[in-house]
Order: C-alpha cells, then structure tokens, then sequence
C-alpha cells in the first residue's frame, strides 16, 4: 500500500510541476485515502499529501477548498509535538504561496520567512530547501519595488 501512495504522490506532484493541477488533484486525493487508512486520519504523513492538494486547488483558482487543506495540514502539524522543522517549513511555504494567492503579501512574507527560519535551522544557512523560501519573498519585494531587499534575497538564491 505503502507503494501505491508514492506513485499517486508521485503522479500528482508530476502534473504540479507540470503547470496542471486539475490532474494532480485526483491522484493526490487517491494518496490522501490510501494514507489515511495506512497511517490514520490524523497521521503527519498526510501533511505533504494535503500541501499539495493545496497547491493543486490554489492553481485552480479554487481558494476555498485550498484554505480547508491548508487547515488540516496546520492542524495536525499542531497536534504533533515532535514535528520536524523541515515539514513545518512546507507549511510555512504553502501558507506563504497560498497567501500571495490571496494577494495577502504582509501575511505571504510572515509565513515565508517562517519556512526560510526553519529550513535552515534543519538544514543549515546555505541549503537548497531554504531557496525557494527567499526566492518567493524576493519576488514580492520585487513586485513591491522594494529593490534593495529583492536583490539581496535574490543573492541568497
């Protein structure tokens, strides 16, 4: 069973990155059924499988549904005292893209300077999984023609 999540993961973190969410979503939403049975409706392994339901959603212009994925993930990340701070900074991030969604760009920076904290107190000042992270708040300074602090998150990239 354990496979058939990764592939429905898989499958739907290909049509993401692919630019097509409205295919991610039902093998996204197969993953979130077999992992809810394997590891329980609370379970944090379902917390990637709804950020990217979120992220699906969002890319579908469907913010309502996203907001209600984001509020399971935030849940049960909550209700886990020994989270990791790596799956806590994907929340961040998809808080963060879901709020500039949302056009919310002060909520937006707060949750992905969050996801930056915590990517590097996991990983270290100069890991990768930070960069996006700084990527996207430097795009938001940018589209604020807040120069001076684009181009030095951009230098972080």
């Amino acid at each position: 069973q354990e496979s058939l999540i990764a592939l429905a993961l898989s499958t739907a973190q290909g049509f993401v990155w692919a630019g097509k969410p409205l295919e991610a979503i039902p093998a996204a939403l197969q993953a979130l059924r077999f992992s809810s049975r394997l590891f329980g409706s609370g379970s944090v392994q379902l917390v990637p499988i709804y950020l990217l339901l979120a992220e699906a959603s969002t890319g579908t212009g469907h913010l309502r549904q996203a907001a209600k994925y984001l509020s399971q993930a935030q849940w049960i990340v909550l209700q886990t005292p020994d989270c990791s701070a790596a799956l806590q900074s994907k929340l961040h991030r998809g808080l963060g893209l879901f709020s500039i969604a949302e056009g919310n760009l002060d909520q937006a920076l707060y949750h992905l300077a969050n996801d930056v904290y915590l990517a590097t107190a996991e990983f270290g000042l100069n890991s990768v999984e930070a960069s996006g992270g700084y990527l996207n708040m430097a795009n938001i300074f940018f589209h604020q023609n807040k120069m001076d602090a684009a181009n030095s998150l951009y230098t972080e990239v």
